[in-house]
């Protein structure tokens, strides 16, 4: 089966575009993504489990009080205690009396009560404190290290953008080359079309004038 100089011509053409398509990927290949940035940062701590290990046995005693103190049901019962005491104070015979009126044993007492639930509250927000600023170290290192790979990532994906639009302006420049190709190839195929009209014509022409003269004989 002979091939036409048409087919000859889509053939090259064909050979030529896949060539320009596989040297276009073979490029690609060759480009590289920006990796994204692994920075060393401090490792997080869990502030609550280390605080409580760090507790000693006044640690938790101080805690103990007072988180005592500091309730609806520690309220309630003073307020029941010094209702009787001062109720009774007041109601019982003169004899009866241990604190009568103005109540300078109760006084001792709740001085004394609060001389020593102060140190207590006070090492308990002291220990509060610490845990405070901890928790505070641990949140702004979680958020520079999240800016960080925020910022990583926002990097890396302009690279990606940049690469993608160098990979379309070469697409576009490599379709131009292939239109361009294809349009010089469907000239060279219309002028040899043309061409072997041209010789048909001639052709016929010379059998016509051939069986002319024959027929002159």
């Amino acid at each position: 089966m002979e091939t036409t100089p048409g087919q000859s011509v889509n053939q090259h053409s064909q050979s030529t575009t896949e060539e320009n398509i596989k040297q276009f990927f073979n490029a690609v290949g060759s480009w590289k993504f920006p990796q994204l940035k692994r920075e060393e940062q401090p490792e997080l701590i869990n502030v609550n489990k280390t605080v409580d290990d760090k507790l000693t046995i006044g640690d938790k005693i101080s805690d103990a009080v007072t988180s005592t103190i500091g309730s609806w049901r520690f309220i309630i019962i003073q307020s029941c205690i010094l209702f009787i005491w001062i109720v009774l104070n007041i109601v019982l015979f003169v004899k009866y009396r241990w604190d009568p009126y103005p109540f300078i044993l109760l006084n001792l007492a709740l001085s004394f009560q609060a001389a020593y639930a102060a140190p207590f509250v006070m090492m308990s927000q002291n220990r509060q404190a610490v845990k405070d600023r901890l928790t505070a170290e641990n949140d702004y290192l979680t958020d520079v290290k999240g800016e960080q790979e925020v910022s990583h990532i926002l990097e890396h994906l302009d690279h990606q953008d940049t690469l993608v639009l160098e990979i379309v302006q070469r697409l576009a420049t490599q379709n131009e080359k292939i239109n361009q190709q294809e349009q010089l190839i469907l000239e060279l195929v219309h002028k040899i079309d043309a061409q072997q009209q041209f010789m048909k014509t001639q052709h016929q022409e010379i059998i016509d004038l051939v069986k002319t003269a024959e027929d002159s004989k």
